[in-house]
């Protein structure tokens, strides 16, 4: 019977000793997926950092030709903006910018706050920051805007571009 009951406190030892490893495996797998996509985040914040700021920059020289290797070219994507409201595809809107506000335009200068925010899924990421844009036009007029951004990009092989983006001006007064 000693024996017996050895064996069995033994088999139950063994048992919850390899429970115990199970346990360690999935919690050690855990924490390299948290810190993994903890790195990811990191570096995604970077990357995008850079590529929001050489956008604004590509938007400051003053003309539509400069910021067009941000954006996707298919002519069925949509990009919201403070006037018109809609321009369809990429010919549609480098065209009216263009003639909307940089011909008019002397200097422009846009630049994007500290307060970006970036979420990734796999090929797609969305950007939100808030921008403030200087525009002295060619009668000598300045007019200072902020505005709030919004960026759908997509990874198309080696680089990220946007496939929407939705610039607008908050209402007067608020």
């Amino acid at each position: 019977m000693t024996a017996s009951v050895d064996r069995a406190s033994h088999k139950n030892a063994e048992r919850w000793r390899w429970l115990l490893y199970v346990a360690l495996a999935i919690v050690g797998a855990l924490l390299t997926f948290v810190g993994a996509r903890a790195q990811q985040k990191a570096t995604d914040e970077a990357n995008f950092r850079k590529l929001i700021d050489s956008f604004c920059a590509a938007w400051s020289t003053g003309t539509a030709e400069a910021p067009a290797k941000f954006y996707a070219k298919d002519n069925d994507l949509i990009f919201y903006d403070v006037a018109p409201f809609a321009y369809h595809g990429w010919k549609e809107f480098h065209d009216g910018v263009q003639k909307e506000f940089l011909e008019n335009a002397s200097e422009i200068k846009l630049t994007a706050g500290k307060d970006l925010k970036v979420n990734r899924r796999g090929m797609i990421a969305w950007t939100i920051v808030p921008m403030h844009m200087t525009e002295k036009s060619k009668n000598g007029k300045t007019t200072e805007m902020d505005l709030r951004y919004t960026g759908i990009w997509e990874n198309r092989g080696a680089s990220w571009v946007l496939v929407h983006d939705h610039l607008s001006a908050p209402a007067a007064g608020s």
